[in-house]
């Protein structure tokens, strides 16, 4: 079976418009989605232009607000402009998946949820009470979720697939691998499709 390596932290704005897409893609293909949830803010410092807020006024604005924006209505979700919540700590939601997949529970529903209720919703993904009833939302039992967010097994989960992002320079989120081609930004979904059917020529990364 052919995956999609699925590096992203729960909060991201341009996981959410790629994520129903990227749903659809992995089922027309017969694909497994292998989420990576990863400590964003962490890999940015190191593979990124710098922190968000250190961007240009200008370069927030395009890529934080207009491009966000126009790929939102392109991909036919609703978005707002800032969630509320959208600088509380993302460790929380990012660990709730991953022990989701540490237990063997398919988390593409809770994965959407969460970046949807984010995004659409301005829901607090710091918060476990909203948490837990997003997790209801989609048919999870949060409580076994929630009780293993601060296990060692989880947070070495989580550091692992920080690092491997950084060490694979994945450099913001969503960023997918198929075959270990990489195509950062769901902009290249279709290619990802493509990718899934038919490798590109060349190799990445490049010698």
């Amino acid at each position: 079976m052919k995956t999609i390596e699925y590096f992203y932290s729960a909060h991201s704005g341009y996981a959410y418009i790629g994520s129903r897409l990227l749903m659809e893609t992995a089922k027309t293909a017969g694909a497994r989605i292998d989420h990576r949830p990863m400590d964003l803010r962490a890999v940015i410092a190191k593979t990124g232009p710098g922190s968000h807020n250190t961007r240009t006024p200008e370069r927030r604005a395009y890529f934080s607000g207009r491009a966000i924006e126009r790929w939102a209505e392109y991909r036919g979700v609703g978005i707002l402009a800032r969630p509320t919540y959208h600088d509380h700590e993302i460790a929380t939601s990012n660990g709730m998946l991953i022990a989701g997949i540490l237990n063997g529970t398919d988390i593409d529903a809770l994965a959407h949820r969460f970046l949807e209720a984010h995004w659409r919703d301005d829901a607090d993904l710091a918060d476990k009470d909203t948490l837990a009833q997003l997790a209801r939302d989609v048919g999870l039992d949060p409580a076994p979720l929630l009780a293993a967010v601060g296990s060692p097994e989880v947070a070495a989960a989580y550091d692992a697939n920080t690092q491997e992002a950084i060490e694979r320079s994945v450099f913001g989120s969503p960023t997918y691998f198929v075959d270990g081609d990489m195509f950062y930004g769901q902009d290249h979904l279709e290619l990802v499709a493509r990718a899934l059917e038919k490798p590109f020529k060349g190799t990445w990364p490049r010698g």
